[in-house]
């Protein structure tokens, strides 16, 4: 069903049931009114004959058959009237139908059957005679019919030409929307060029503004893509072309060369691995996939597991710091990739410290938040070089990484609301890495 007939339906059956509802109590009053008018032209007629009474030649004291037409009594057409005394002898009528007489002992309105046919009558005492008037409920029913059903005509066709005007302006105000779906469909399937449509109500800025965003957001990801596949070949190629070196070369000495060569040759290819474990996990961070594998693990727990695969069995390299009654609350991210985001500042603080010196690593806590602060004592980096240390494969002539481990801690640290500063000095590089606790 579409969205203009779903429209459309909803808010015709409000339209019409409201209408339905209004015309109901219209028509209810219109016949209430109506028969109150009936009711007073009884008392009307009766008052009027009692005052021609009063003119004409006296009535006879007894019996029946004294007439007068309904002309001489000034009767409307469709109306009886009965004189009668008030012993209940009929003294005059205007005519003969009904052939049964008219009951006149009870005063004012009353209701009766006169051979078989409801009737509606009115008394009235003048002196010594009532006078009651009657008209058939038959020939009332079928006036307040001609009157509603006159009524009833122009409130159906108004609700008809309404329900029409809803079906036109339902669609007039979808034409935006019909606008948008025609310039989608127009577009080829690798445009990502932001919708240009004009005018647009104001209620659906926000979409369009979703969709160009979306657009966006669909262009960077492609492009990263494209740039990580460019790179990666890039960097793949490099171990992969010396590892067939080193095994070509291996295939033609022997002796020490021979081994020297298959050294390289697995060393190229632990490098290798490294890459493509690096890559897959930037790949898995940056990506939809999950990491939430019900694990909680605290501050210092993380600290002590990144340390332990980091220094590779050598601890002493590693001086870990923690105040004393630190807070065990558990990190509010997942533990595998808090331990990966500080285990490569580790592997990257150990690379440029000199093996002589030992990479500090302290904790602190600044309200829901933990700080690692992890310092290393090599020669530092530029200052126009720290906005490139979390590019993909930027390296810096004195790196021997593949350049992904700090691009990954970036990554982590824009899918976990946490928090990376870089501070370069004289004595050494100081990384500053936040991440949130979950509250207690």
């Amino acid at each position: 069903m579409s969205l203009r007939l779903r429209l459309s339906l909803t808010l015709g059956a409000a339209f019409a049931l409201i209408w339905a509802l209004a015309a109901a109590w219209m028509l209810s009053d219109l016949r209430n009114q109506m028969m109150f008018s009936l009711d007073q032209r009884l008392v009307a007629s009766a008052r009027m004959v009692a005052g021609l009474l009063e003119q004409l030649p006296a009535l006879p004291s007894k019996g029946e058959g004294t007439h007068f037409s309904a002309e001489q009594l000034n009767i409307p057409g469709g109306m009886a009237c009965q004189v009668s005394s008030l012993r209940g002898e009929i003294l005059a009528r205007s005519h003969s139908n009904p052939e049964q007489a008219l009951e006149a002992e009870k005063m004012g309105f009353h209701d009766q059957i006169i051979d078989g046919a409801p009737w509606r009558s009115f008394t009235l005492a003048r002196g010594d005679v009532r006078i009651t008037t009657a008209d058939r409920q038959i020939e009332r029913e079928a006036l307040n019919m001609s009157i509603l059903l006159a009524a009833s005509v122009p409130v159906g066709v108004a609700l008809l030409g309404c329900l029409c005007l809803l079906w036109l302006g339902i669609g007039q105000g979808l034409a935006p929307l019909n606008r948008m779906r025609d310039a989608l469909m127009r577009r080829s399937a690798d445009s990502l060029e932001p919708l240009q449509i004009q005018p647009l109500p104001s209620e659906l800025q926000p979409l369009l503004e979703t969709q160009n965003q979306l657009f966006q957001r669909i262009g960077k990801t492609i492009e990263r893509e494209r740039r990580l596949t460019g790179d990666a070949a890039h960097e793949l190629r490099s171990p992969l072309t010396a590892i067939k070196t080193h095994l070509q070369v291996a295939r033609m000495t022997d002796g020490a060369a021979r081994d020297q060569s298959l050294a390289r040759a697995e060393e190229g290819a632990d490098r290798l691995h490294r890459t493509l474990e690096q890559l897959l996990l930037l790949a898995r961070v940056e990506g939809s996939l999950s990491f939430d594998d019900g694990v909680q693990c605290s501050a210092e727990q993380v600290a002590k597991l990144a340390i332990q695969d980091a220094a590779s069995g050598d601890r002493q390299r590693i001086k870990f710091q923690v105040p004393a009654r630190f807070s065990d609350a558990p990190l509010q991210m997942p533990a595998v990739l808090s331990i990966a985001a500080l285990r490569n500042l580790l592997d990257n603080a150990l690379r440029h410290t000199p093996g002589d010196r030992a990479v500090e690593l302290s904790l602190e806590t600044n309200g829901n938040r933990v700080h690692f602060l992890v310092r290393d004592h090599g020669p530092g980096i530029a200052e126009d070089d720290l906005q490139h240390l979390t590019q993909r494969f930027w390296r810096n002539g004195q790196s021997t990484g593949c350049g992904l481990g700090l691009a990954i801690v970036q990554a982590i640290v824009q899918r976990c609301g946490c928090t990376l500063h870089f501070d370069s000095r004289p004595d050494g590089l100081r990384v500053e890495l936040t991440m949130p606790l979950q509250p207690v």
